[in-house]
């Protein structure tokens, strides 16, 4: 058992220690390139997740993973075969009977680890404050936490490119196909500059910009960049988590 993840603790255990900070990691289930699983970003979840609350925990942190949510936002992905579909509506009906629970029984922190660019929480996560406010509500997307030019060739994907193989090269090798057979993630960019540059957004309609549904050329990945960048990536997050276990939720600000 490992006891700061919750599907394999036991009430024995829940009923003996205490909780400073509860962990939801959030993924998707959806096309990855030709080589990739389904289930890609909630593998990343899995592992990032469990292996920063280790740390973490190792630190003498009170924390809990719960179990990864396996559905995220993909409307703009309607038409690809057996992507699932949350609305944010949903998902924000999810996070206000978790967070009552936890409301409820004296817990007072939150973080929810996204693992899926498609996922945004901060605008729900700003409405359950109110209606939450002895709660401590925090979101953060792992992808974003280190530069990815200092880990890999091709960084300017960011759907099953090189550094989300190489991250399942190094997890779940047995899930991923030979890189002979990936397809080149090749995209088309919006003709709005705006769009283009960045600092104006619409969605993108997956079937339009991409043929193999990958964002990003895969085919430098290797396990040994994905072992590097998973091991930074979840010792800065535990460093994060340690920080949000140990805060004064009435004395946030310095």
């Amino acid at each position: 058992m490992r006891p700061y993840i919750l599907a394999e603790a036991n009430w024995k255990h829940i009923h003996d220690h205490p909780i400073d900070l509860v962990i939801l990691p959030w993924g998707a289930t959806e096309a990855h390139n030709y080589h990739m699983p389904y289930a890609t970003d909630v593998i990343e979840a899995d592992a990032i997740a469990a292996e920063s609350a280790r740390l973490a925990w190792e630190q003498g942190a009170k924390v809990m993973v719960l179990p990864t949510v396996p559905f995220g936002v993909n409307t703009g992905q309607a038409d690809i075969l057996l992507d699932i579909n949350l609305y944010p509506s949903t998902q924000k009906a999810i996070l206000n009977d978790i967070i009552e629970v936890l409301n409820r029984q004296g817990i007072r922190k939150l973080l929810i680890l996204n693992s899926h660019g498609g996922n945004d929480f901060r605008t729900m996560l700003r409405e359950l404050g109110v209606a939450y406010p002895n709660m401590f509500l925090s979101t953060c997307s792992w992808f974003n936490t280190l530069d990815k030019t200092k880990y890999f060739d091709e960084y300017q994907g960011d759907h099953a490119d090189e550094m989300e193989t190489s991250l399942l090269l190094h997890l779940r090798p047995d899930l991923v196909l030979p890189l002979e057979e990936a397809g080149d993630g090749a995209a088309k960019t919006w003709k709005v500059q705006g769009l283009r540059e960045g600092w104006a957004w619409a969605e993108r309609k997956w079937s339009k910009v991409t043929e193999d549904t990958g964002i990003g050329n895969p085919k430098a990945a290797t396990a040994e960049k994905g072992k590097r960048y998973f091991d930074d990536v979840t010792q800065k997050l535990s460093g994060l988590l340690v920080e949000l276990a140990n805060l004064d939720v009435d004395d946030l600000y310095e």
